[in-house]
């Protein structure tokens, strides 16, 4: 996720101090979820700081980061999605969610079944899975995941959304050049803009009597 070892255990401790501020800060425990994934993107980059250090290969540290990046998240964010999001927009949610869940199931498979191995190379890591049907997969993680912040309906997740889909983009690419991994810098931005949307979030209170209020409009 970063261009060296010191650069993870850095950008990891940075996040998850934000990952803290956004978990502190929460006052609906339906949006802990997502404000408790900055201390996940944290933990990811530390693990990998132990990948670095051990020279890539089949580790113990390498198997952790596949199995953070790949079934874990693939479940986390829209699941986390789910729970922050009003009744409306958590019934388009749902199928996203199943989506997740079944994309995190086929990417276990194949890390508990295949051998997960890393390559150091210059200043990124290298990580390989034997996955069946790899694009079908990846396109499944990019719906459940990018498309659970576009879909939900919240103008700051939507926001993240647009800055994860953008950015993954734009790092994939430089990561796949063998120039320089960026993901950290990724994850610290969408850290930050999760922090923003726990402090913008009103209270449980609040979002009650709103509903309420928009109840007895209809009627």
């Amino acid at each position: 996720m970063c261009w060296s070892a010191t650069a993870d255990l850095v950008a990891g401790a940075g996040v998850a101090a934000v990952g803290a501020a956004c978990v502190t800060r929460t006052r609906d425990p339906r949006d802990l979820p997502l404000a408790a994934l900055p201390l996940l993107l944290g933990a990811h980059q530390i693990v990998e700081a132990a990948v670095w250090h051990a020279d890539g290969g089949g580790g113990p540290a390498t198997v952790a980061w596949a199995v953070i990046a790949l079934p874990l998240l693939a479940v986390w964010v829209p699941a986390g999605v789910w729970c922050a999001a009003r009744p409306p927009a958590r019934r388009r949610l749902a199928a996203l969610v199943v989506l997740g869940a079944a994309t995190a199931a086929a990417l276990a498979y194949g890390i508990a079944t295949g051998p997960v191995t890393a390559e150091i190379r210059g200043h990124t890591v290298g990580y390989a899975v034997d996955l069946p049907f790899p694009a079908v997969l990846v396109a499944g993680y990019l719906l459940a995941t990018v498309g659970s912040l576009l879909l939900c309906g919240d103008r700051g997740l939507m926001a993240l959304g647009v800055v994860v889909g953008a950015g993954a983009a734009g790092c994939f690419a430089l990561w796949r050049l063998e120039f320089v991994s960026t993901w950290c810098a990724l994850a610290a931005v969408c850290s930050v803009m999760l922090l923003g949307w726990v402090r913008r979030r009103p209270d449980p209170a609040e979002r009650s009597a709103d509903r309420a209020d928009t109840g007895r409009r209809v009627r």
